[in-house]
């Protein structure tokens, strides 16, 4: 539907139209087929991150100089949302390559890191998980305990323990945010990107959670590891927060791709949904045809659509190259991992018992999202932003909103 001003919101160039057809095609026949197995065994999608590969569709948001398409927020959700209408665990292959460390080493790192990473996280053939959580520090990230130390001029020693990095058992490299000698709270944060392979790096466990099974968590300690200036993506300065806001912002990304993939997951299960209601008969009728189920798919359909208007408005606010404000940011986060909880949980209920059993796709959908309603910061932490964000005069940029402290 058109906006006041003639213009689709939802409107895609296209290019974008052609991005999409390309993503649903591959999702449809190579991801889709495997993301039973992948749940049941909890073996990586490695057949399905080839076949994406193979169709570029690893090279979206990567520079043209390092083997990319060079596209930016908008077309990484296109291609998170169709992939994860079939499988959430590919898609957060997707997410790690568009929206998670090589965002960042792209943005933020220097020469080597790029010439190191990028060309082949373009190819596929490289995955950079993220070290940011730690036991004792989840949301509350400045309280984190993992900290370089003096090793002579330009290097140092890495010591700590990262709790929840994705796909960290098969990744090449791990991005990891740390302090900087003499920092404090917020203050020296920075990160560093190494290799998985160097001496000190150790995968310790992996966590087995209850959706997500081909995507898992990972736990590494870190002990002793070897920093050079090569390594650095942002360097932590103890007397200023600066860094640490430069790596917050970057999160927008991917809480903008959190929020894709929940739309999409929302979107498969819906479609089964109505699917379901279609082909399953009572007393010779559909049971499409009774009111109170057409209420349930009305109220999904409204959830859904909602939160990929507000995900759309966020992404392109992003413009070309830069980072989706953080209140549409915040809300468009909210609104999908709760619509997907909505959209997923009716979706079984829907299909009765069926929906509680392995024989249909909607209860490892439901599984899946509900990981990503705590992931990239959780609905609560984004409802304390935003809300504590609103109170202090702060609007949302749509031209509706006005800030009411200034009367």
């Amino acid at each position: 539907m058109a906006g006041a001003n003639g213009i689709d919101p939802m409107a895609e160039t296209d290019d974008q139209s052609a991005l999409r057809l390309l993503a649903r095609d591959v999702a449809a026949r190579e991801v889709g087929p495997r993301a039973a197995h992948g749940d049941e065994t909890g073996e990586p999608p490695t057949e399905a991150i080839k076949a994406l590969a193979a169709a570029d569709l690893f090279r979206v948001t990567i520079g043209t100089q390092w083997g990319g398409l060079g596209y930016g927020d908008v077309e990484a959700s296109i291609v998170l949302e169709e992939i994860a209408r079939y499988d959430v665990s590919t898609a957060i292959a997707c997410q790690l390559a568009f929206n998670g460390p090589a965002r960042g080493i792209e943005h933020l790192g220097g020469p080597s890191l790029q010439e190191r990473w990028l060309p082949r996280i373009a190819d596929g053939e490289a995955i950079v998980s993220i070290g940011i959580t730690e036991p004792d520090a989840g949301s509350a990230v400045q309280a984190m305990r993992t900290a370089l130390t003096d090793d002579g001029p330009g290097t140092w020693r890495l010591n700590g323990y990262k709790n929840y990095s994705t796909l960290g058992h098969v990744a090449e490299g791990i991005l990891v945010w740390c302090r900087w000698p003499g920092g404090e709270g917020a203050k020296g944060v920075g990160a560093v990107v190494i290799p998985m392979d160097r001496e000190g790096v150790e995968l310790t466990g992996r966590h087995r959670g209850m959706g997500i099974h081909a995507a898992t968590e990972a736990e590494i300690a870190l002990d002793g590891v070897k920093i050079t200036q090569d390594d650095v993506l942002l360097a932590g300065d103890p007397s200023s927060t600066s860094a640490f806001k430069v790596l917050l912002s970057h999160l927008n990304h991917e809480r903008c791709g959190n929020a894709a993939m929940c739309v999409g997951a929302a979107q498969g299960a819906f479609e089964h949904a109505v699917r379901y209601m279609n082909d399953r008969v009572i007393a010779g009728k559909p049971i499409a045809e009774l009111q109170g189920l057409q209420w349930k798919i009305a109220d999904m359909a409204i959830s859904l659509e909602s939160a990929r208007l507000l995900l759309a408005r966020a992404v392109r606010l992003a413009g070309e190259g830069g980072t989706p404000p953080a209140m549409e940011t915040a809300m468009a986060k909210t609104a999908a991992n709760l619509a997907a909880k909505f959209v997923c949980d009716e979706a079984i209920q829907i299909h009765g018992g069926y929906g509680y059993s392995r024989e249909y796709p909607v209860e490892r959908v439901y599984r899946d999202i509900r990981g990503l309603c705590i992931g990239a910061g959780t609905v609560e932490a984004q409802r304390n932003y935003i809300g504590s964000s609103a109170t202090k005069g702060a609007t949302s940029v749509s031209p509706g909103w006005k800030n009411p402290l200034e009367g």
